[in-house]
């Protein structure tokens, strides 16, 4: 049993955000103990003293490759045409092999337990082409395996970028066969294994990348064993090439080749019209806010409230770390709310915190997920919020993402598993995490990427 003593304060409630953009989320004060069964005949106790607790941080949006390639030459302040070149060109240099991916994911998934994300949705797009279908699934496996050692849970999205189409959905099938495997050739429901730790869906990089063809081939794949999926749309860049090569906008494109449903999801979307933002909502699609990302790479912000008002179910993540260099989710939540007041009325640090928690789970198709009502998967954090930078705040969830800029959770649960406790990680060691990155950096590959 996992018992957490004196919770002076647990926000207990974060909704679909379906419909508004006004504050969701209820704050009790609880007396007593919060109890969680995980299975285990032993009883661990936490001391929440002085703390919030929340449910786990779902970053609906990450590049866990990046983590071990951030604020890179080249890198910073640059178009996405220059950008592209010089993080493939990092790629190219450290090789493209199991152990670089697992040592990359390694250094992301503990960075996200340590900063309070419990799942992380990993848009995996960078694949050495040409590749066997069986080195493809090394690669995802290495990464899906790197993420679960550390007790965090993974959305695995098979992405493509300028794939060949056929190799695109021929290795998404065999990594989802691979990884959520039914035990009849199959793929688990939804694509989410047993347990509830790795999660498989696909996801083309964007209509600026990838062709019809592409997306009728992950789409056909995620139709035959139920995947999520998700894609990238109307940052600047995009739209500025679908009109060029296509002479339509990028949701145009989406709508015309069955990418526009319920099962979809969409990040960025910084430059949507209103008429676009009713199509979204009229579709079901949800979306994903990354404003970490798109102000450093000048894409704009997307127009958050306008979405919510109209019905989209929102998400937060932090894109990677080539365009954002942290996955610190709570800091990108910070951002949402300042950068807010610029495309319309200021975001309310609930509706934020919402968006973090059960607005990312709602796009995974994950309604386990983001809360900590009954049926919940169990995962939480405790914010410690009695030191110096807290004091004097009145609101303490607003707090919690106004104040202390960069905080980072006392304790971390993942399933009932208490998998960051007094700000450490409990099933690896951070420094030696760090080392192997550094070790792998420095070396050559043995065999160059094809």
């Amino acid at each position: 049993m996992l018992t957490i003593t004196s919770a002076e304060r647990i926000f207990a409630d974060s909704s679909a955000l379906r419909g508004s953009s006004a504050e969701h989320g209820s704050f009790a004060e609880r007396s007593g103990d919060l109890t969680l069964d995980d299975g285990s005949p032993r009883r661990t106790v936490l001391d929440a003293s002085g703390c919030v607790v929340t449910p786990g941080l779902v970053n609906a949006h990450h590049h866990l490759l990046q983590s071990a390639f951030r604020t890179l030459p080249g890198t910073r302040g640059v178009a996405m045409a220059d950008w592209l070149p010089a993080m493939a060109s990092a790629y190219a240099r450290v090789g493209h092999d199991p152990d670089a991916y697992a040592v990359a994911a390694s250094v992301g998934a503990a960075e996200s337990l340590l900063c309070g994300v419990t799942t992380i949705a990993d848009h995996h797009l960078n694949w050495p082409h040409g590749v066997p279908i069986s080195d493809a699934v090394a690669l995802a496996r290495a990464t899906a395996d790197a993420v679960r050692s550390l007790g965090a849970r993974l959305a695995f999205v098979r992405g493509s970028a300028r794939d060949d189409p056929e190799w695109a959905g021929e290795s998404a099938e065999a990594i989802a066969t691979a990884i959520v495997p039914d035990g009849a050739g199959g793929v688990r429901p939804g694509g989410v294994s047993a347990d509830g730790m790795i999660q498989v869906a696909v996801g083309p990089a964007g209509v600026h990348s990838d062709s019809r063809e592409t997306y009728a081939a992950l789409g056909a794949v995620a139709a035959r064993y139920g995947l999520r999926r998700r894609t990238q749309a109307n940052e600047q860049v995009d739209t500025a090439i679908a009109f060029e090569r296509y002479g339509r906008r990028p949701l145009e494109l989406l709508d015309e080749w069955g990418w526009l449903e319920p099962d979809v999801t969409i990040a960025h979307l910084c430059d949507v019209t209103p008429a676009e933002i009713s199509l979204l909502a009229r579709a079901g699609v949800s979306a994903t806010h990354a404003p970490g990302c798109d102000v450093p790479m000048g894409w704009g912000v997307a127009p958050v409230a306008a979405l919510l008002g109209a019905g989209v179910v929102v998400g937060l993540g932090t894109s990677g770390g080539g365009s954002n260099d942290a996955g610190h989710l709570l800091a990108d939540a910070r951002l949402a709310m300042q950068v807010s007041g610029l495309v319309g009325p200021q975001l309310p640090a609930r509706t934020v915190l919402g968006m973090a928690t059960a607005g990312s789970a709602a796009g995974l198709g994950r309604p386990e997920l983001g809360h900590l009502s009954p049926g919940s998967a169990g995962d939480l954090c405790v914010w410690d919020v009695s030191g110096a930078a807290d004091a004097g705040v009145h609101d303490p969830i607003g707090g919690l993402l106004w104040a202390s800029p960069g905080r980072r959770p006392k304790h971390v649960v993942v399933g009932g598993r208490v998998v960051v406790r007094d700000y450490r990680l409990t099933m690896a060691d951070e420094a030696e995490i760090v080392a192997r990155l550094l070790s792998r950096l420095a070396r050559t590959p043995a065999v160059s990427p094809s």
